[in-house]
């Protein structure tokens, strides 16, 4: 066990390390200099080269990579160029919308469609059963962004449950901040809902064709308990690897949510940063998006080994 969590651990930081040289490559290859973004096309060539200087953009591109990423590794993630303030302090002040949102959200899609994907197996074949399942694929079938409007015109507009564009601000009112995500929390869930609603409920069935479970049928044992204390724990080992995914994916931004929604989030100020070709904004939220998703990834790892023992890498 040890052996493999030094593995997966050493493979995190390779991965890390990848993504950082492919972001830093990318971003200083493409077309358009940020200087000239800041000074615009008129600018002399003598103020160019100054401003150059400034944000070290004369150095060759090794020694402009190695002293990013050291600053990476301190916390040191430079200064925005479009800002014109540390990156830190940016990522600080929008994180915890985005945090708010995605532990919203995953609370919400481990409530519903844990017991939903339960109760499916339970009554398969029947008419309830039916109706999870049509309500499960209209969830996947609407895009994130129709349904983020819909939810708008309905509770918004319609109802009136909240102001929509009124985004209300943490620090100033945490209440009416909660009741404001509550909207879009929803509407990144039920799509994710629908998916483990599915894939738990196939697990269930396909370990209830498992030997172990007839074995414990002929011992007497009723319904529920087989199915609570045994074929629930076995069914849920792959759940938790679907669930990795998605709740790295959450975490990562959904910045299509963010927009609709007018919430002043990490996904919104990475749309803001490429637009104005802000390159080392860009690069800091690619990677802290990427350390995100891998790091979420080896814990749903780690948490399917101690979940079920039989899961071992040879």
């Amino acid at each position: 066990m040890t052996k493999y969590l030094v593995r997966r651990f050493l493979t995190l930081l390779l991965t890390l390390l990848l993504v950082s040289i492919l972001t830093f490559s990318a971003f200083n290859l493409i077309p358009g200099d940020p200087v000239l973004l800041i000074l615009g096309t008129e600018a002399t060539p003598e103020r160019v080269e100054v401003l150059r200087a400034q944000l070290g953009l004369n150095q060759p591109l090794p020694v402009r990579f190695f002293d990013w990423l050291t600053g990476l590794v301190q916390g040191n993630f430079g200064n925005s160029i479009k800002y014109s303030v540390p990156i830190g302090d940016l990522i600080a002040d929008r994180l915890p919308v985005t945090g708010w949102l995605s532990v919203l959200t995953i609370i919400l899609i481990v409530v519903v469609s844990i017991p939903a994907g339960v109760f499916s197996a339970k009554k398969r074949n029947t008419g309830i059963d039916r109706v999870i399942n049509q309500v499960s694929m209209i969830s996947l079938a609407i895009p994130s962004f129709f349904l983020g409007i819909l939810f708008i015109w309905i509770f918004g507009l319609q109802l009136k449950f909240f102001s929509p564009g009124n985004y209300v601000d943490y620090k100033q009112d945490f209440g009416g901040f909660i009741r404001y995500m509550i909207f879009p929390a929803l509407v990144i869930a039920l799509p994710n809902i629908a998916i483990l609603v599915k894939f738990l409920r196939g697990s269930i069935l396909s370990q209830l064709k498992a030997d172990y479970v007839r074995t414990a049928f002929s011992k007497g044992i009723d319904d529920n308990t087989v199915l609570y204390r045994h074929v629930l724990k076995n069914a849920l080992a792959p759940v938790i690897t679907l669930l990795g995914i998605i709740i790295a994916e959450i975490f990562s931004g959904s910045i299509i949510i963010e927009q609709v929604f007018g919430l002043p989030g990490i996904g919104r100020l990475l749309i803001s940063s490429i637009s104005s070709r802000d390159f080392p904004l860009i690069q800091t939220l690619v990677v802290y998006i990427a350390f995100l998703v891998v790091f979420i990834n080896f814990l749903a790892d780690v948490a399917l080994q101690f979940l079920d023992p039989r899961i071992r890498v040879k």
